[in-house]
């Protein structure tokens, strides 16, 4: 007996070939779908990202805006200070002009004279004339005992003429440039009660 297997064969080909294209089309529906859920996923992520990028940058500029302030605050302050420093100098330093020149009358031995008296912040440059170098010696250990006066410095002595009681009797005296600082006011505030240290009476 002859048996014909051409349909059969047929059919089972065209049958494998829709089971493919059937797996095929399930296949690219599926990566379509893998595809698109992989795009929402990462478009959320994405829209998430971007939300916080935003709320960073709100923060950040909130934070700058503060950063700004407090850098005028810093400046108005640092302006306040220094104003009050120059307020509390002047007030400190008010009666220093005043505690020069007593100090000068306290401290100026007998025989001596002062003819010129320069202060450029706390150094202060006298000339003057005195009758002896051990007048000039005494008046710089009077200034450094002064409650506001310090260190006395020798810059010149020298004899010079200087006219007299009448004008055909010169008299030789010793001309001195000394120079001294004033204490702040501070530190030369002396005891309540207690006299100046190598002052006349």
């Amino acid at each position: 007996m002859r048996i014909n297997l051409l349909p059969h064969r047929e059919l089972a080909r065209q049958a494998r070939q829709r089971q493919f294209v059937t797996l095929a089309i399930l296949t690219a529906v599926a990566g379509v779908l893998i595809a698109g859920l992989v795009h929402l996923v990462m478009g959320a992520r994405i829209d998430d990202q971007l939300a916080r990028n935003n709320l960073l940058k709100t923060h950040i500029a909130e934070l700058d805006r503060q950063i700004s302030e407090i850098d005028k605050l810093k400046d108005q302050i640092a302006q306040v200070l220094a104003r009050k420093q120059v307020v509390e100098t002047l007030q400190a330093n008010r009666n220093e002009a005043v505690h020069l020149l007593d100090q000068l009358v306290r401290q100026l031995p007998e025989g001596t004279y002062l003819n010129s008296v320069k202060q450029v912040g706390d150094k202060v440059t006298i000339v003057g004339y005195a009758q002896s170098n051990a007048r000039v010696s005494t008046l710089m250990r009077n200034i450094d005992g002064s409650p506001w006066l310090e260190r006395p410095e020798l810059v010149e002595i020298k004899l010079v003429t200087v006219p007299g009681a009448r004008r055909d009797e010169p008299v030789h005296t010793n001309q001195f440039t000394l120079n001294f600082y004033m204490k702040h006011a501070q530190a030369a505030k002396p005891p309540a009660g207690a006299p100046a240290k190598g002052a006349r009476p």
